[in-house]
């Protein structure tokens, strides 16, 4: 495994990613656009990258790889990452894969096109909570787990 890449642009799991880094050794990248305090531990990167659209999401797409594990919850930069052999999951421990991301990438533009066709929708996304924390910290351990044995010898 080579390291873990954390979108950490509103990112409510950083400090699990942290811990997990810590507690397998693996190295914890966090891309962000800036705002965020660095933090002090050895296994931690902070990239700051320059303001503007997508600048975070290109950085991570252009380094992840086979054996990394990405943390994201923005599909198309999963999709980049996916194509390029990482594995991904989203805050919420979702596994994001080959098999499953055409469909969830279909269903992110029909939502946009449903928002867009009606100005007055209401609603937004679900609270995160404690059982999402917990599915993250399991699939982060398991992602992590299986690119290491993916990328031994």
């Amino acid at each position: 495994m080579n390291a873990i890449y954390l979108d950490a642009d509103a990112c409510p799991v950083r400090a699990e990613a942290e811990r997990v880094a810590d507690r397998l050794g693996v190295r914890l990248f966090i891309v962000c656009n800036g705002g965020l305090r660095p933090s002090a531990h050895p296994l931690v990167e902070m990239v700051f990258v320059a303001s503007g659209a997508d600048e975070a999401d290109k950085w991570i797409a252009d380094h992840a790889g086979v054996g990394d594990v990405v943390i994201t919850g923005d599909i198309p930069l999963a999709a980049k990452c996916i194509a390029t052999g990482a594995r991904v999951i989203k805050h919420n421990g979702e596994r994001l894969t080959p098999a499953n991301i055409g469909q969830i990438l279909g269903m992110r533009d029909l939502m946009a096109d449903l928002r867009a066709a009606d100005p007055f929708r209401v609603g937004g996304g679900k609270a995160f909570t404690k059982a999402d924390r917990s599915r993250f910290l399991d699939a982060l351990d398991g992602e992590i787990r299986a690119a290491q044995r993916q990328t031994q010898p």
